[in-house]
């Protein structure tokens, strides 16, 4: 924000004729008259003025002492230090000592106070000294107006810590917060609206002020915020405030790697950022973005601020989790050895979001079944959201070649049950992880892939994980076995009471004659029962049937996995594997987990195995059956 100079200018009203006009000359003269020599030089931060006593010790407090302390009666030569504006402020004040015309500005009276306080110009050495004239424009011009508060308040930088023993920032800093407020007032009732629709009045103002807090240094802005809050400003208003200062202060930050050595080129930015999320925390501002947070989050994590910063962040974000997009998770790790994704960060955001979710709930969630009163409830809405959202980053995060499986595993167990109706998302992340971990041990495998409730998997998605190599074959078998319950659930109408899924102990009751077959005295309804049943157990013969095939194939795809496992581990990761992540992460996302060729790879497989399965006797046959029914 550019300090203009005011258009009505501010002039002292003690002005001396053309002829003895004191003039400065050029910084090579050193001398202010050009008929008189200067009896006496004064030193400012390595630079020398040759002046006059008379005229300083006038009006100057602290030069009169200084000379009338000076055991050299004849002195000719002073040297001030921690000056408040240096020689720029200092000239000015000599200007006003010789009785010279310059006006006061918002550009200059910041540091004309300040140097007046220091050279002691009070109103016991003259009237209508240099401080009596600042405050008077300061009082008349600057504090009625929110523009020159402003102007003002960016001129006090560099003039600490005089600026603040005077009071001259908090002045200024509620003088803005004080306008904001009363401007904001009249705009709003200016522009109050009726909507015909709702009857209700709606405000539409623009705070131009928003954009012009951005030019103050942090600390001035981090004040004045403070004092909008307490005069009433609109959180809307403050909160757009936080935003534009923030993309204005962090433009261009740069990423900060791991290996850097030395102080932080970033540390000015990070100030600003634990600033401003200090703000947000103290002030209690709510009126931010998801995406915005998500952001002061990132540059939280750039910046390397404290760690008790980001959790405050983390702890805005689990507040409305469920508004958030799979973009927003995917943060970049800082500490590339362990993941490429911040996965804890996620961790905890997830364990923030959760604990808000009991909150709300106060225990009437009922986690046991999705026929619950808490199905109905806003909070289980939204926690069906955040599963969603969370079977999607997993998915994303799985191909990680560095991403240890306790710490993937740990992500998926923080959910609860109830949080997925379906697991088609979980199993697909489970899949892709598999397939980018193939060096994973067996029991390893087992412990992932017991995570997965077989029972809510989609018809699909059952399909997919029979014929999938990757599984370990307690899951497949499972799968089969749940699969077979779903059959017979559809034939037996069993969707009342237990829900999709039912026990074998179901049954379709129908006449049976002596015989042993149905009775012919019965109803077409009852005939068509008898329909189904007898369809019913074909279904049934034939799962059972390719149950045996698959154990039949147990021994030969240990024996293959066992081969592929031990060339993995003989293998080193080559200098392409981050591409290779690259291009995985890319296409896994927009990959169709169930292909069309699905079914023809089931049919394949059924061909090729049935020949080698047609030996089994029907004794074998029932000994696999049985033992197939304690995976479930």
């Amino acid at each position: 924000m550019g300090l203009a100079s005011d258009s009505a200018g501010f002039p002292f009203s003690a002005k001396l004729s053309a002829a003895n006009s004191p003039r400065f000359c050029n910084p090579m003269s050193r001398r202010i008259f050009s008929d008189v020599a200067g009896d006496i030089t004064v030193s400012v931060h390595g630079q020398s003025f040759l002046l006059h006593k008379f005229p300083l010790v006038s009006r100057c407090g602290r030069i009169r002492r200084m000379v009338a302390e000076a055991k050299d009666p004849d002195l000719s030569k002073l040297e001030l230090v921690n000056v408040p504006g240096g020689a720029t402020a200092f000239e000015l004040a000599v200007k006003f000592c010789y009785g010279s015309n310059f006006e006061i500005t918002t550009a200059n009276v910041a540091h004309l106070r300040c140097i007046a306080e220091y050279l002691e110009m009070t109103e016991d050495y003259q009237e209508e000294n240099l401080i009596v004239r600042t405050e008077m424009y300061l009082n008349d011009l600057v504090v009625k107006n929110l523009e020159k508060s402003l102007q003002v308040l960016c001129a006090c930088e560099g003039l600490d810590p005089m600026v603040e023993d005077i009071g001259f920032v908090d002045r200024c800093v509620d003088a803005i917060a004080m306008n904001a407020s009363k401007e904001q007032l009249v705009s709003g009732l200016a522009h109050l609206e009726c909507d015909a629709g709702s009857g209700k009045l709606r405000m539409h103002c623009q705070d131009w002020w928003v954009e012009d807090l951005s030019a103050l240094r942090i600390d001035y802005y981090q004040r004045v915020i403070a004092a909008m809050r307490r005069s009433g400003v609109r959180p809307e208003s403050i909160g757009t405030s936080i935003v534009h200062y923030a993309q204005t202060a962090l433009k261009g930050i740069e990423r900060r790697h791991v290996w850097d050595s030395g102080p932080l080129v970033g540390d000015s930015q990070r100030v600003v950022v634990e600033t401003l999320i200090n703000l947000m925390a103290t002030e209690k501002i709510t009126a931010v973005t998801l995406s915005f947070l998500f952001g002061m989050l990132r540059m939280a994590i750039e910046v390397d601020a404290g760690l008790d910063y980001r959790i405050e962040v983390e702890k805005r974000i689990g507040l409305h989790l469920e508004m958030a997009s799979l973009d927003d998770l995917l943060i970049p790790s800082m500490q590339t050895s362990e993941s490429m994704f911040d996965v804890d960060t996620v961790h905890r955001i997830l364990v923030n979001f959760l604990q808000r979710i009991e909150e709300d709930d106060s225990g009437d969630l009922s986690p046991c079944g999705y026929e619950s009163d808490g199905l109905k409830s806003p909070s289980h809405g939204s926690i069906l959201k955040v599963g969603r959202l969370m079977d999607g980053y997993l998915a994303e995060i799985a191909p990680d070649p560095y991403l240890k499986l306790q710490k993937f595993m740990t992500l998926i167990e923080l959910l609860p049950d109830y949080a997925r109706i379906v697991d088609d998302g979980l199993y697909r992340a489970i899949d892709i992880y598999l397939k980018a971990h193939p060096s994973l041990m067996e029991s390893e495998c087992k412990k992932l892939c017991k995570l997965i409730d077989c029972q809510k998997l989609s018809q699909d998605a059952s399909s997919h994980a029979a014929q999938n190599d990757r599984l370990p074959m307690q899951m497949v078998v499972r799968v089969l076995y749940f699969e077979q319950l779903r059959l017979k659930s559809s034939f037996s109408g069993g969707h009342s009471g237990g829900g999709e899924y039912c026990s074998f102990s179901q049954r379709i009751t129908m006449p049976i004659s002596g015989s042993g077959v149905p009775s012919s005295c019965v109803s077409p309804r009852a005939a068509g029962a008898a329909d189904s049943y007898a369809s019913l157990r074909r279904e049934n013969r034939e799962l059972k049937l390719e149950v045996s095939r698959m154990r039949v194939r147990l021994t030969e795809l240990e024996r293959e996995q066992g081969m592929m496992k031990q060339g993995m581990r003989d293998g080193r990761p080559g200098e392409h594997g981050r591409a290779f992540f690259a291009s995985i992460s890319r296409g896994i996302g927009r990959m169709a987990m169930f292909g069309p060729a699905a079914g023809e790879r089931r049919k394949k497989s059924s061909r090729a195995t049935g020949t080698a399965t047609s030996h089994c006797s029907e004794g074998k046959s029932r000994r696999r059956k049985k033992a197939s029914v304690t995976y479930a």
